[in-house]
């Protein structure tokens, strides 16, 4: 597995390794004496140590093994699992999961999380889309990633999990960039419908929604699209992966970073006349 580009998964990555490094020098071996051990080339020792290749199930139950640190290994082994949880790529994903399957699997996380906040910098986000919407954007997502076609039921079950916007004790604070309105996912009918929906989920006494003009004054630059659930996890969605960010600091960066954009943003009647003016281009 390459080096995954986020430090806190990177981090627990080369925490975990250094692990099995001081497992290694308390059974008094050398990386080549851990490779004639496990049956491997002693440059696969060497790059499990420093983090560049993740180790397997396999490899962990063998180092611990042949270290005589068999009861380390299932502790070990969850932690690894772990950090490959914080950088997962999409196709990854798809081979386990269909796309209903994904949007299903998110519900908990929804349903259990009491203030979400949602920055957009590319498109609507999911809780708001309509039916046309949805169809256009996992529909891009299946061509993208080669999915077998099962957009029907994924419609159905993002729509189905928009219901939290409605019950429960939620709230939601989304923040959107100008130009997403302006973004076309599908024909006219589809945006301007979208848009229209936009206007009247706005009413909702559990959502706050705003919108960053293009003329805004900012401090921070558009950044990639995340969730933020609680003051516990971000979800950061990447072109070919989601990362998931849990490390404190990390996160606080994050609730940094939202709260100046949030400073940035038009609200109510300001954010009506954005979202009108997108409709307009329609023509």
């Amino acid at each position: 597995m390459p080096i995954v580009p986020s430090s806190s998964a990177q981090a627990a990555r080369e925490a975990l390794a250094s692990r099995l490094k001081e497992i290694r020098r308390d059974a008094g071996l050398t990386g080549g004496d851990l490779a004639v051990r496990c049956g491997w080339h002693k440059a696969k020792s060497s790059r499990i140590e420093n983090a560049r290749t993740a180790p397997s199930d396999a490899d962990i139950r063998a180092w611990c093994a042949a270290c005589g640190a068999e009861d380390q290994a299932a502790d070990i082994i969850a932690a690894n699992r772990a950090v490959e949880s914080m950088y997962v790529e999409w196709r990854r994903v798809h081979k386990q999961k269909t796309l209903r399957h994904l949007q299903e699997g998110l519900v908990p996380l929804y349903e259990r999380t009491r203030l979400h906040r949602v920055y957009s910098s590319d498109v609507i986000p999911g809780l708001l889309q309509t039916e046309g919407y949805v169809t256009a954007s996992l529909a891009s997502a299946a061509w993208l990633r080669d999915l077998p076609d099962d957009i029907p039921e994924a419609v159905a079950a993002r729509l189905a999990r928009a219901r939290v916007l409605r019950e429960g004790n939620h709230r939601f604070v989304m923040l959107l960039e100008e130009n997403v309105l302006r973004h076309r996912m599908g024909d006219e009918e589809t945006m301007a419908g979208q848009l229209g929906h936009l206007l009247s989920v706005m009413s909702l006494p559990s959502v706050s929604l705003g919108i960053i003009p293009f003329e805004s004054r900012r401090i921070i630059w558009p950044v990639e699209t995340f969730n933020i659930y609680d003051d516990e996890q971000v979800a950061v969605e990447l072109l070919t992966a989601q990362v998931t960010v849990t490390a404190p600091g990390e996160v606080r960066d994050y609730l940094k970073t939202f709260a100046e954009l949030q400073k940035r943003a038009v609200y109510g009647a300001h954010a009506r006349s954005l979202i009108a003016s997108a409709i307009e281009t329609l023509g």
